[in-house]
């Protein structure tokens, strides 16, 4: 092993197929993306010249800025509420007794599950005549809740957030999960003895110890969070009245409905550039937090 480690015509052979593979399928198409956002082009024919002039606009374009402030609002809960429910989740399930492995595997089903049946699933659950979730309410005496849940401006944008954190809190509780396993059991017995509690366990040597692994799923978390798509397309493509488009969604429609590839391919590039700027800011917090402790 170390023989191949020190010959670098190995690690060449060894590292040259996923170099090729990741240059054809994502640096050549993140470049022609680029060259495609400086043109006004019907994705017919050949393309006008314009210059950064696409970009200007999209500063302008108030339906795009919806989009970007509804992202990070998606972002934002993906933080602060999926990441801490996985980490809790991760604890709570490491430490169970009797069915870890059913309490593992349930919890990760959603994740496997095809994201249109998610979709259809909860336009079902939010439907405003025979949803689940009206029905729920009316057997309770909430009635005067009931509505249309993804039908309006005001519960939209939520209720479209709720079956995403649904749907992803499993994978990253089972990746959290995984680093408590990999912790050595002699740390906790050693805490227990001095007197500590759960709580101490957890906050004092757990996570401080799974910070690696949390800078992994903060980082999935909010990359996944900037660039959804599927979900909110099934759930409400964007309605109503773009209450719950983010900009991958304004993206397609403006290539594939409205034919303003140049206009859609300069989205593209800023989805690129706001997930990078914001790993590099994740990394940065945490370089930052590690040089403190």
């Amino acid at each position: 092993m170390k023989k191949i480690l020190s010959n670098k015509k190995a690690i060449f052979v060894f590292l040259f197929p996923t170099l090729l593979l990741m240059l054809v399928i994502v640096i050549v198409p993140i470049f022609i993306s680029g060259y495609y956002s400086m043109l006004e082009w019907d994705g017919i024919g050949t393309g006008k010249f314009i210059g950064i002039t696409n970009y200007q606009n999209l500063i302008q374009d108030s339906r795009f800025i919806n989009s970007v402030k509804n992202s990070l609002l998606f972002a934002g809960l993906s933080l602060f509420l999926q990441i801490p429910f996985s980490l809790l989740l991760a604890i709570v399930v490491s430490n169970v007794t009797k069915g870890e492995k059913f309490y593992r595997t349930a919890y990760f089903i959603p994740v496997i599950i095809s994201t249109v049946v998610i979709g259809q699933l909860w336009q079902k659950i939010y439907n405003g005549d025979y949803g689940l979730l009206n029905a729920l309410l009316g057997t309770i005496g909430l009635e005067r809740l009931q509505q249309d849940w993804l039908g309006q401006e005001s519960t939209a944008l939520i209720c479209s957030f709720i079956p995403i954190l649904w749907q992803y809190v499993g994978y990253h509780m089972l990746i959290m999960y995984a680093g408590i396993k990999s912790l050595s059991p002699e740390l906790n017995e050693a805490a227990r003895i001095d007197g500590a509690g759960n709580a101490q366990i957890a906050f004092k040597i757990t996570i401080p110890l799974l910070k690696p692994i949390i800078k992994v799923c903060v980082t999935f978390s909010l990359i996944g969070a900037l660039k959804v798509f599927d979900l909110i397309y099934v759930l409400t493509n964007g309605g109503p009245f773009f209450s719950t488009e983010v900009p991958s969604i304004y993206m397609y429609t403006t290539i594939f409905n409205s034919y303003k590839y140049g206009y859609g391919s300069a989205m593209s590039i800023f989805i690129i550039l706001e997930c990078l700027v914001f790993t590099v800011l994740l990394n940065l917090f945490f370089n930052n937090k590690k040089e403190a402790i």
